[in-house]
């Protein structure tokens, strides 16, 4: 099954521990300080895979967490930061936050999201050692990473794509033209997920088809989950307009380009090929009656005896519009970017080891305390 969208758990690994060490050797029986700072938490970053095609995955396991830094050693040894774990995303995905505002755009092959940073490692105890202080006995304890959850939602990225009402014959237009085997069968809905082709030129150009669930009037409203579809065309830079010949193509046009423009973001704008299929059950050429700027092309065809699919492949090849040029801002197209969920919970204070227990610096709640891994009973000093 096909999934677009996916709602996820994310945090950072904890940072280690600094070390409480003294330099103890057989000729340095009082050596100075020499504890290792605590190695990061590692980070949870999404990667935009070209060959992911949904988010399936993210359907089986919803939460994730980077790895925990290794604690500091004695003889300056500081600790390894901990795994850093990276989701694999198709192309395309955007990360939306709890308040379903844009995160981030993975709109290209490679482009990466850290969506939740490892906390820091705790210092060890030789960082605080001073000329007035040359034996500190406190040592920093790793803070916890940053969570949040996030909403990924794929718009699928191809250079055309059918749209239609069901059962306008996309999907066998779509074998047809492309290397995609979607199911084909004589009742509408056959296509309940939008379906990728690639499409191959003689001289080797490849081009990517989609083919979008049929849709019904009123489906930029939620009808039939048409908003949803909907959303997978946003990316095209052509639309393949797939009418059925034997009713009326100029009503049926009409009925579509209104949920275009319902739905807004440019669809309605968009330039057109109108594919009119099924001609095999037509005595006569078929009638398109329709004066738009939009439509460049008006093409019957006939995906059950392959009539008119040359001269559609020939057309697409020559109309699919070249695609802009990377002008966005960072955010949206990034190669790498870092999404700093919920500033606020940030830890607002310090929480340092000792020889007889723990001091913290700043403010805590006894909860703060307990998840940064005090113990009950342990003795907790307030600076």
């Amino acid at each position: 099954m096909f999934h677009d969208r996916a709602r996820i758990e994310v945090r950072g690994g904890r940072g280690g521990d600094g070390s409480l060490s003294f330099r103890r050797e057989k000729y340095v029986p009082k050596g100075g300080p020499d504890g290792g700072d605590g190695g990061n938490g590692g980070d949870v970053v999404l990667v935009a895979d070209a060959d992911r095609r949904d988010l399936s995955f993210f359907q089986r396991k919803r939460r994730f967490q980077g790895g925990r830094g290794v604690h500091g050693q004695g003889k300056n040894k500081h600790g390894a930061d901990g795994e850093t774990i990276e989701l694999q995303v198709p192309v395309g995905t955007q990360v939306l936050d709890e308040e379903g505002r844009l995160v981030v755009d993975l709109a290209h092959p490679g482009a990466r999201a850290v969506v939740a940073r490892g906390g820091p490692g705790g210092a060890g105890n030789k960082r605080f050692a001073r000329p007035t202080q040359q034996a500190p006995r406190i040592a920093e304890v790793g803070s916890p990473g940053e969570e949040a959850t996030v909403e990924l939602r794929l718009k699928l990225l191809a250079d055309a794509a059918l749209l239609g009402f069901p059962n306008a014959g996309k999907s066998s237009l779509l074998r047809r033209i492309s290397n995609a085997k979607p199911k084909v069968a004589d009742y509408p809905f056959t296509t309940i997920a939008p379906v990728l082709g690639t499409v191959d030129a003689p001289d080797g150009r490849q081009l990517t088809v989609a083919d979008v669930p049929g849709l019904l009037e009123g489906a930029h409203e939620g009808v039939g989950l048409g908003d949803e579809f909907l959303a997978h065309l946003e990316r095209a830079r052509l639309f393949l307009h797939v009418i059925d010949a034997t009713e009326d193509a100029a009503e049926r046009f009409a009925t579509i380009d209104r949920e275009l423009e319902g739905y807004g973001a440019g669809l309605a704008e968009r330039p057109q090929v109108v594919v009119l299929n099924k001609i095999d059950l037509l005595d006569g050429p078929p009638g398109f009656d329709v004066d738009d700027p939009r439509v460049l092309a008006v093409i019957p065809v006939s995906a059950v005896t392959g009539a008119g699919v040359d001269e559609l492949e020939r057309a697409l090849f020559e109309l699919v519009p070249d695609a802009p040029p990377d002008s966005g801002p960072a955010e949206e197209i990034a190669d790498f970017l870092v999404y700093r969920p919920r500033p606020e919970r940030r830890r607002p204070f310090r929480l340092f080891r000792t020889d007889g227990g723990y001091r913290v610096r700043g403010q805590a709640t006894e909860d703060e305390l307990r998840a940064a891994g005090v113990k009950p009973g342990d003795p907790v000093e307030f600076e």
